[in-house]
């Protein structure tokens, strides 16, 4: 499985899915968010803190509640097993590294901000 492509994040689905710590943060984030790696976006649908599907390159009849967005090579300094420093967490990265950004309804991110820092540190297993 290559990342970013479809069956990454089907791999990045099965992860968050099985996680028990995300289970219990996100008990009550459920919205419709995108991940955006440059080169392709995805709708992630989350229900109860359970991903129920991944659509890529969502059309603009499917709207999310907020964003996070970042090109793919701070998105692959992330993923690293031992990322460099600045890209070890999604607060660092949104402090000091600039092309790192959410986007939309801010409120609501920082609202399940625990679920969707678990989720973004699941990546990490799913590559």
């Amino acid at each position: 499985m290559m990342f970013p492509n479809l069956d990454w994040m089907q791999g990045f689905m099965q992860v968050a899915n099985r996680d028990a710590e995300l289970r219990l943060v996100g008990a009550y984030f459920s919205c419709d968010f995108l991940l955006d790696f440059e080169t392709i976006r995805y709708l992630v649908r989350v229900v109860e803190g359970s991903i129920r599907e991944v659509i890529p390159n969502p059309s603009f009849d499917r709207p999310w509640v907020f964003a996070i967005r970042a090109p793919r090579s701070v998105w692959e300094k992330y993923l690293q097993p031992i990322p460099p420093p600045l890209y070890h967490h999604l607060f660092a990265m949104l402090m000091r590294v600039p092309e790192f950004r959410i986007e939309g309804n801010t409120l609501a991110a920082a609202q399940n901000i625990r679920a969707v820092v678990r989720m973004c540190d699941l990546l990490r297993q799913a590559a």
